[in-house]
C-alpha cells in the first residue's frame, strides 16, 4: 500500500510537470516567434525599399516634388504581385502620401500614425497589428491557406535618405498570418522536444540521485548513534580547549619554572581529573631529568635518566596498555598495571622534558580516549617552558659577562641601586669590594690574550664560588671585578676580601704545557653609608682604595680612607688620600712593574 501511494504520487508529479512544461512552451514560444519574425521582416523591407528606389528615375524629385513617371507607377502597381507586400505607400517627410497602391490614399496625411521622429532619425519603424479581412487587399487575402476573420499584419516604415538627409519614407503592408502560424508550430515543436529531452534527462538524474541518496541516507542512519556520541565528546573537548586556552594565557605570563609548574598542577587537576601526573625537565647538563611537579595523587622522583623512559628512548609518545605486549618504564615503578602516557616535551625541535600521566583506575578505554587532550596539554607546557628558558637566556645574555659568567656593569649598577634602597629601609650596612688583577698586562704581553682570558676566568671562578646568598660578583670590564655584599659589616667584609686575596694567590693556571706565574689581586673596600650613599660614590671610594692598594705594592686589601701611613719594602710612605691617587699614566707604569715614585724623607 505504501509503495502504491509513492507510485501514484510520482505519476501525479510527472503529469503535473508535463502540463507545466507544455504551458511554458506555449507561453514562451510567442515572444520568440515575434522577435524572429520582426528581424526577418526588417531584412525583407530593406530589399523592397532597394527595389523601389532603383526603379525610380529621380528619387529626390519624387519625394521632394511628388513627381512620378508612368513607368514608375506601372512598376509600383505590379510590386504586390511580385512580393509578399499587398500594399505600400510613398510619403514625404511631413507624413503626406505621395503615392499608394490604393488610389484613394494619395494626397492624404497619415500624421497620426506616421512615425516621423523615427523616420527623421533614419530608423526603420516596425509595428504588428491585427486587421479584419475587409481591410486586406484581395490578392493577399486569397493567398492564405485558410479563411480567418482577423489577420496579423506587419507595417514597416523605411526611411529614404539622399545625400545624408531624409527626404521621405516607404510604408509596406504584409500579411503574416500564415507565416506566424507556421513559425509558432515549428518553435513549439522544437521547444517541446527540448523540454521533453530536458525532462527525461532530469528524471534520469533524479533516479540516479535518489538511489545514491537512499544509500547515503541508510549509511547516515547507521552512523547516527556514533555521531551523537562524537558530538558529546566534542562538547567535552570544547570545554577542555577553553581551559587549555586559559592555561596557555597563564603559562605565558609565568616568570620562572617554579611559578609555571605551580600553574600546571592546578590546571591539570581540572583538565584531566581522572589521571595522576608528573612532569620532568632536563637539567643543564642534559644527562638527567629533574622532577618538578606532580598532581592528583601522583609522585615524582628527584631525578631520572633519559633511558628510564620508553617515550624518551623512542622519541615519541609511549602508551602503556594500548598493545597486547607492554613494557613498563623504570621511572613509573612501582607500577600498578594501570595504563599511562609518556609525552616527550618538545620545544624548537629539541626535547626539553617529559609529561607522565597515569590513569587512576584500570579503565583503559576511557583513559586512552583522552590522549588528544593530554597531547595538547603537553604542547602547551612545552611552549611555556621554551618561553621561560628563552626569557632567562636573553636576560642572562643582557646581564652576564660572556667570558667569566659573572654579572656585567649594567647589572652591577642596578644591584647597587636596589641594595642601597634595601639598606635605607633596613638600616643595615653593606660592602662594595673592588678587585683588580695585578700585572695583568704582563700576562697578555708575555703569554698572549688566551692566557689572559684563562686568568680572568680563574679569578671569576674564585669570586663565584665565594658568593653566598644575596652576594653579587660582577666584572665591569677588563681585569676589574666587583663584589657587592648585602648585610655585611666592615670586619666581615675585610675578612671576606682577605680570604679572596689568599684564594686567588693560591690559584695555579696551566696554559699549554706550562704553568702561568702566580696570580695576585689588589682589593679596595668601601662601606655603605660611611663611604657614600650613591652608587657612583661607593664605586669611586672602592676604586680609590684599590688604587691605594696598588700604590702600596699590590696583593693586599685596603679599606677606603683607612690607610694613613704604610711601608713598602722597608720604605715609609706619606699619607695619601684616595682622591689624590696616581694618574692613569702612573697606574700604567705600575702595571709594567715599576714602583710608584717615592717622596724623599
Amino acid at each position: 500500500m505504501r509503495k502504491f501511494a509513492k507510485l501514484s504520487l510520482s505519476i501525479l508529479f510527472c503529469f503535473s510537470g508535463a502540463a507545466a512544461a507544455m504551458f511554458g512552451v506555449h507561453q514562451v514560444s510567442v515572444p520568440i516567434v515575434e522577435t524572429l519574425m520582426e528581424a526577418d521582416l526588417r531584412k525583407h523591407s530593406e530589399l523592397w525599399q532597394r527595389r523601389v528606389i532603383l526603379h525610380l528615375d529621380d528619387p529626390a524629385g519624387t519625394f521632394l516634388n511628388g513627381e512620378l513617371t508612368s513607368n514608375n507607377i506601372s512598376y509600383f502597381e505590379l510590386l504586390p504581385e511580385a512580393s509578399d507586400v499587398y500594399r505600400f505607400k510613398l510619403y514625404d517627410t511631413e507624413g503626406l502620401v505621395i503615392w499608394s497602391t490604393r488610389s484613394g490614399d494619395k494626397g492624404l496625411s497619415d500624421a497620426d500614425t506616421f512615425p516621423a521622429q523615427e523616420i527623421m532619425q533614419g530608423k526603420t519603424s516596425y509595428r504588428r497589428t491585427q486587421k479584419p479581412a475587409a481591410e486586406i487587399d484581395g490578392l493577399a487575402l486569397h493567398a492564405l491557406s485558410q479563411d480567418v476573420a482577423t489577420h496579423e499584419v506587419a507595417e514597416i516604415y523605411e526611411p529614404v535618405i539622399s545625400d545624408g538627409r531624409v527626404i521621405g519614407a516607404l510604408e509596406f503592408y504584409t500579411d503574416i498570418t500564415d507565416t506566424r502560424a507556421r513559425f509558432l508550430i515549428r518553435v513549439r515543436v522544437l521547444l517541446a522536444g527540448l523540454t521533453a529531452l530536458a525532462i527525461a534527462t532530469v528524471t534520469a538524474v533524479a533516479i540516479v540521485l535518489f538511489r545514491a541518496n537512499r544509500r547515503q541516507y541508510q549509511a547516515l542512519t547507521r552512523r547516527t548513534t556514533k555521531e551523537k556520541k562524537l558530538l558529546s565528546e566534542q562538547l567535552k573537548l570544547a570545554r577542555d580547549v577553553k581551559i587549555l586556552g586559559e592555561l596557555n594565557e597563564w603559562l605565558q605570563s609565568s616568570r620562572s619554572l617554579d611559578e609555571l609548574f605551580d600553574m600546571v598542577k592546578r590546571f591539570m587537576t581540572h583538565v584531566l581529573p581522572d589521571a595522576e601526573g608528573s612532569v620532568y625537565v632536563y637539567s643543564n647538563s642534559r644527562d638527567v631529568l629533574d622532577g618538578w611537579a606532580s598532581w592528583n595523587g601522583g609522585n615524582h622522583k628527584d631525578h631520572i635518566r633519559p633511558d628510564e623512559c620508553w617515550g624518551l628512548r623512542r622519541g615519541r609518545t609511549y602508551e602503556y596498555g594500548d598493545s597486547e605486549i607492554n613494557f613498563t618504564c623504570s621511572h613509573a615503578e612501582p607500577h600498578n598495571d594501570h595504563p599511562y602516557f609518556c609525552f616527550p616535551i618538545l620545544a624548537h625541535g629539541e626535547t626539553v622534558g617529559l609529561l607522565h600521566l597515569r590513569a587512576k583506575s584500570n579503565d583503559s578505554e576511557m583513559f586512552h580516549a583522552n590522549r588528544d587532550l593530554a597531547q595538547m596539554c603537553s604542547e602547551q607546557i612545552s611552549m611555556a617552558i621554551a618561553n621561560v628558558r628563552m626569557r632567562d637566556e636573553l636576560h642572562d645574555q643582557s646581564v652576564r659577562d660572556p667570558l667569566t659568567g659573572l654579572f656585567n656593569r649594567r647589572h652591577m649598577n642596578e644591584t647597587l641601586r636596589k641594595t642601597i634602597g634595601d639598606s635605607q629601609r633596613s638600616t643595615e650596612p653593606f660592602a662594595v669590594i673592588a678587585i683588580d688583577v695585578d700585572h695583568f698586562k704582563k700576562f697578555n704581553d708575555t703569554h698572549g690574550h688566551d692566557a689572559g682570558d684563562m686568568v680572568l676566568r680563574a679569578v671569576g671562578s674564585v669570586l663565584q664560588q665565594d658568593c653566598d646568598r644575596d652576594d653579587v660578583a660582577c666584572r665591569p670590564g677588563g681585569e676589574e671585578f666587583t663584589l657587592i655584599l648585602p648585610g655585611t659589616g666592615l670586619d666581615q667584609a675585610q675578612e671576606r676580601a682577605e680570604n679572596l686575596r689568599r684564594a686567588v694567590e693560591n690559584i695555579k693556571v696551566r696554559y699549554g704545557e706550562k704553568t702561568l706565574p702566580r696570580i695576585t689581586i689588589s682589593v679596595g673596600l668601601s662601606m655603605y653609608p660611611e663611604h657614600g650613599t650613591l652608587p657612583q660614590m661607593l664605586l669611586r671610594s672602592a676604586d680609590d682604595a684599590l688604587y691605594q692598594a696598588k700604590a702600596l705594592g699590590r696583593n693586599r686589601v685596603v679599606v677606603a680612607d683607612s690607610l694613613e701611613t704604610g711601608e713598602h719594602e722597608g720604605e715609609p710612605w706619606e699619607k695619601t688620600t684616595p682622591t689624590a691617587l696616581p694618574s692613569a699614566a702612573a697606574e700604567a707604569r705600575d702595571d709594567s712593574g715599576d714602583t710608584p715614585q717615592k717622596k724623599a724623607g
